[in-house]
């Protein structure tokens, strides 16, 4: 009779414990299709490049559309609207303040608007995934990989199916969605990095990361994206050192890349330095392919006083027609001496934030991220705008909060 009872009490538990991980599974892929969105409406699109017929105005009706949608989603799985205090989100909130009151006085009021609503909307998505934050699961940062995954898988898809249009700069761009160059090693320096910290803490299996990165490497090398390459080495690197203490297999790993790289420069160094200058003379070289060309009339423009401290209202990057390229420039012009202030304390705040953390997977991953943006942010834009650069600092941030006790279950 006891032993009826108790199969009969077990099967009720049973399937409440089936229904609560079929549940728990649903909204991880909300989640997952949130942060696709997020990352698909921070896509450039470039009209002209694709080798489908797609008219412009669609392509950005499809990438600013995602925006709402991914809000859409995430009320799906936060409908209390609950959020998790942080730092991070509230040093990201002041630019989105500080954007909506530039707007007011800006010239192009239209364009400066809409970017400013675009951004506060971005932000607002963004804390509104924070019950996500801290999971011992890594949910954010999957989300993420699995998201540049797919973003090259259209890459490769393009490559195959068009390498004239892919290649068709001489470097590997989006010939399926049109993607620049320095946009698609960007996504395959983060995966690539991703993957090795994954594997270098024993959370990735070594044939998976060996495909994903020699595939990933592939992309990244045609690209001929100096930036990236060197990002990502820095980011692995610092990412390691953070283990090498407690992990033989990154001890390992250093000793076997210092032994290759040695020999790859006494063997190949010409080779090597041919590909890094890709056809530039040391002018250019030093010049960072032309862009500081232009830096030195970007801090001569006449400013008042106003101007000076919080810029002229969120724009495209561009200076005269001409792309900006380096995060701190584009930050004076859009928001001033207040948005490169921002911007050095969320990077400052993550480091510090990181450095006091024990050792982990999750501080290593953060590490890898801050890192990368860091290099990236000398000649590339993106701390002060929805971008996927701050898609990639909030995915670092994550990492770095306390974890959730019981994983982070639904806050339905």
């Amino acid at each position: 009779m006891s032993s009826s009872v108790a199969v009969f009490r077990s099967r009720p538990r049973a399937r409440s414990l089936a229904s609560a991980d079929a549940g728990e599974r649903w909204v991880q892929r909300r989640v997952g299709i949130a942060w696709g969105l997020l990352v698909l409406n921070v896509l450039t699109f470039d009209p002209g490049q694709s080798f489908l017929p797609i008219p412009d105005a669609v392509g950005k009706v499809i990438t600013q559309a995602a925006l709402p949608a991914a809000l859409f989603v995430i009320l799906t799985v936060n409908r209390k609207l609950i959020v998790r205090p942080n730092v991070f989100l509230c040093l990201v909130s002041l630019l989105a303040i500080e954007a909506i009151m530039t707007s007011l006085d800006a010239d192009f009021l239209r364009s400066a608007g809409y970017r400013t609503f675009r951004l506060a909307e971005f932000v607002v998505a963004l804390w509104l995934l924070t019950p996500y934050w801290g999971r011992r699961d890594l949910l954010l940062a999957r989300c993420h990989l699995r998201a540049m995954a797919v973003v090259l898988a259209s890459v490769l898809i393009g490559l195959v199916v068009a390498p004239g249009h892919a290649l068709a700069s001489g470097r590997l761009g989006g010939a399926l969605w049109p993607i620049p160059p320095t946009q698609v090693a960007h996504y395959a320096a983060i995966t690539i990095g991703i993957v090795v910290v994954l594997w270098l803490s024993g959370h990735q299996r070594g044939r998976v990361v060996l495909l994903v990165v020699t595939v990933a490497g592939i992309i990244l090398l045609l690209t001929r994206t100096r930036t990236a390459l060197v990002g990502m080495i820095a980011g692995i690197a610092i990412a390691g050192l953070s283990l090498i203490v407690a992990s033989a297999r990154v001890r390992k790993l250093f000793a076997v890349t210092g032994a290759v790289a040695a020999i790859a420069v006494m063997t190949f160094s010409s080779a090597v330095v041919t590909w890094l200058a890709r056809g530039e003379n040391e002018q250019q070289l030093v010049g960072l392919s032309g862009r500081t060309g232009f830096w030195g009339p970007i801090l001569a423009f006449p400013r008042d006083r106003f101007q000076e401290i919080f810029g002229f209202g969120l724009s495209n990057e561009s200076f005269n027609g001409v792309a900006i390229d380096s995060n701190w420039l584009a930050s004076y012009v859009d928001q001033g001496l207040f948005g490169v202030v921002v911007c050095a304390a969320i990077l400052v705040f993550l480091i510090v934030t990181a450095y006091f953390q024990p050792r982990s997977v999750q501080r290593a991953l953060a590490l890898f991220l801050i890192t990368y943006c860091l290099v990236a942010s000398f000649t590339e834009i993106g701390f002060t705008d929805a971008t996927t650069y701050m898609l990639d600092l909030t995915v670092a941030a994550s990492l770095l909060v306390p974890s959730v006790v019981g994983g982070g279950r639904s806050v339905d």
